[in-house]
This record gives structure tokens, sequence and C-alpha cells, in this order.
């Protein structure tokens, strides 16, 4: 289906709000184009594309609300779909949380969209994954990979006034390399908005030696030891940190953020004076959508400084509630980093284990935000400055608060699953039992 562009966008938002009869009406305008292709065993098992263009109306009598969805928008369709949310909402018992529309808001530019994403062909997509499998084949090394690429749009319009539009682009590619005995395993992911960045040979390089490289892992103790993080892992332990940072979960008692016997932590130091985490949608290497789902604007805005909780995120009704002013989840997080390369922290390490990701990760504690999950597809012991020998994976028992207390190290950062985040060297990192998964 077509991508609508701004003005075809807003025409048939305008055309929603024409039919409403509600005492509010809010609609989101979205669609994508995009492809994929999936391989496994040195084989393409699958290959498509995908198309599609959606409407949502919501129309609200008070705190009554109602959705229908169509894609189909012609003036009939967008006249029934706005009726059948009308109906709906009348038959909904009131929200006591419901928030009205906003009124027009001020977006910044994100440059979320690259021309060349948005022109991928199935031919690109073959080769990126004969990228892959080739190399793989030649070490006798099986590969299993997954690319995804997308092109869209998304927009919105409400009966205040309000209009937003966005168009975006991504590609996203991960793979795993396993030998053919079974025993080792390597991983690697990328992802951009512009897929001229994207060499999937060079990412498939890196599995490949991973797993080679980890085919002879000696089972060696749990216990607390020297980490080094590559961003991938660090990233699913700081993303199930930020979204534990709404203001509301904290007000009631129930975050790593609230206090013993009432207040939040917001404005205290929390961990080591080193790590600065913010959010940027006009960032370049990470943009995201200057605006959420509801129409609020996105800003560059600090979370942690200096080790210190910066901002914590308010809903709209929490915000209200509160007294403050909302404050958004962020599009993307931006962790700043050192210079150190990889190579050059295993030089700088006498003892430790190199993570390359983390997997199964789930809640332990949620006030104190202990996590477990295993390490996968390639952990190494290091010693004397060099990789010694693979090991075997790991449970891990953390948190990321703790682990941001433990910091030695930053080092450069990479990108990863939309973010901005360093390679990390801990110290006291806790393996609490082996895992004999490769």
């Amino acid at each position: 289906m077509a991508i609508f562009s701004k003005d075809e966008a807003r025409a048939i938002l305008e055309k929603v709000m024409k039919f409403s009869k509600a005492d509010a009406c809010e609609a989101n305008l979205n669609g994508s184009n995009g492809g994929n292709i999936r391989y496994a065993r040195n084989t393409v098992s699958t290959a498509g594309e995908n198309s599609d263009v959606t409407l949502v109306v919501q129309s609200n009598f008070g705190k009554k609300s109602g959705t229908a969805t169509v894609n189909e928008f012609d003036e009939a369709s967008l006249e029934k779909v706005v009726r059948r949310s009308e109906e709906l909402a009348q038959l909904a018992p009131e929200n006591p949380e419901f928030m009205g529309p906003l009124e027009q808001q001020t977006y910044g530019e994100s440059k979320t969209y690259a021309e060349a994403t948005a022109k991928i062909t199935p031919e690109y997509r073959a080769q990126a994954a004969a990228n892959s499998i080739n190399p793989a084949a030649a070490k006798d090394v099986t590969a299993a990979g997954f690319l995804e690429d997308s092109y869209g749009f998304a927009s919105m319009m409400n009966t205040k006034g309000l209009f937003a539009y966005n168009r975006s682009t991504n590609v996203n590619f991960t793979v795993t390399m396993r030998t053919n005995d079974g025993l080792g395993s390597g991983w690697a992911t990328r992802d951009y908005n512009d897929v001229s960045k994207l060499d999937t040979a060079e990412a498939s390089k890196i599995a490949i030696e991973k797993a080679v490289k980890s085919s002879t892992a000696k089972a060696i103790e749990p216990g607390k030891y020297t980490v080094i993080l590559e961003p991938a892992a660090a990233s699913d332990l700081l993303q199930n940190m930020l979204f534990s940072m709404g203001a509301r979960q904290a007000d009631e008692g129930r975050s790593f953020l609230a206090k013993k016997g009432g207040g939040t932590k917001l404005g205290e130091k929390i961990v080591d004076e080193r790590v600065n985490i913010y959010t940027d949608p006009f960032n370049t290497e990470v943009p995201a959508s200057p605006w959420t789902q509801d129409g609020q604007a996105r800003k560059k805005m600090d979370i942690l400084k200096n080790g210190v909780v910066s901002n914590m995120f308010y809903d709209r009704y929490w915000a209200e509630k509160q007294g403050v002013a909302p404050v958004p989840f962020p599009g993307n997080a931006i962790m700043e980093g050192g210079t150190a390369s990889l190579e050059d922290m295993i030089k700088d390490t006498k003892k430790g284990i190199l993570v390359t990701r983390f997997w199964y990760i789930r809640t332990v504690d949620p006030q104190t935000l202990l996590y477990t999950g295993l390490t996968r597809d390639g952990t190494f012991y290091i010693e004397n400055g060099k990789i010694a020998y693979p090991v075997k994976n790991f449970r891990f028992n953390e948190s990321p608060v703790i682990m941001l207390n433990n910091l030695e190290t930053l080092g450069k950062q990479v990108r990863t699953d939309g973010n901005l985040i360093p390679y990390m060297k801990i110290r006291d990192f806790t393996f609490s039992s082996l895992s004999d998964a490769v």
C-alpha cells in the first residue's frame, strides 16, 4: 500500500475530524512497507515483503472512550469508522484516568528517514544473506540469520487542532553462527536507520570467529568476576532499568526509585558519577520519533547525570495528579562512554570474563532491580590482557544499579537496539551457576 505524504495524511485525518460528533476525537494514521529474509542451516528458508496502512479512531464522550480501526480511506469508510468508535464509546464505562486530547505541540525534526533503506530490494536482501552464509560455509560453520527492513510514516490529528507527522526507516540484522559439531556458538546484531551503514559480512565474521573460538569451552566455578560487557549485553540490563523509571511506580513504592517511608530518589546519586544517560530524539546516530503516540513532544533530556537521577517519566494523568509537567517515555537512550576499544579493555584486564550477550532475562525483585538470566553465544575468560579460553555459559543474578556502582571502565559507544551503549568493564559481577547450553 502507498506510504502517505504529510499532505495526504493530513487530508485524510481532516476528513475524520469533520465526521466526528463526539466530545473529542483523536486519530492515528500509520503505514509501513518492508521486507525480510531468513536463513538457517546455511540456506534461505523464507523471504517476503509486507505493506499496510491503518487508521485508528478514538472517540470520547466525557470519560468514556471507544476505538475502531479501518484500512480503507474512501469517505464512506472514514465516516463508518468514526460512527463505530462513537457507538463503542457510548457503551464503554468511564475511565477515571482518562485524559483529553492535547492541543497543538511544537515538534523538532528528527532524521529518522534514509532514502537508501526505503529502496532496499529483494536482490539486496539475498546478497546480504549470501555475504553471511558463504563465509560461514567456508569455515565449516552453520549460519542462521534474519534481516528485516521497513520504511513508513506515522501521523495523528485530534479535534483540539493537533497534527503530527513523521517518516522513518529501519533495518535490523541478527545472526547466530554454530560450529557443525554443535559445541561453539557466536552471535552479532546490527540495526540502523540508514542501510548504507550495514555490512552483514563484517557482522558475520565476528560471529564466526566467536563460534570457532568457543567450541572448546571449559567449566569454571561461578562466583563474582570482573566482566567486560559488550554493548548488546549491557543494553539488555540498562533498558530494563529505564523501563522501571516511571514516576508512578516510585511514588506508589513499587520501584527501585522509591524511598523507604515515602518519597522518591529523584535528585539523588544512585550510581557511579561517571554514569551519564540521556535521551535525544535528534541524535543523528540513533534518531527517534520527535513525538509520542499520544502527541507529546520529545526533547533532549538527562535521565542520569553524574550518577544522579535527573528525571523520571510521568504520563499525563500522573503528572496532573502530582501537579508537575508530563515527562514522556523516551524514544532512545544514550549512555556516554570513553575512548577505549574492546581490544584496549581486554589488554587492561588481568583476570575477567568477556560476555557477548545475555538471554532469557527475568525479574527477581523489582524493588532492587535484581535480574537473572544466562550468558550466550560466546563467553570467554581473560587472563593477563588476552582471551585465554572460552568458558561454559553462566546464569547471572545481578542488578543494573549494583552493576553501575561497580563500574571500572567505560569504552566506546556502539549502536544497539536503537540506543547508544558503551562497552563496560564491571567488577564483582555475580554468576550464580553454570549452564550447559551453548
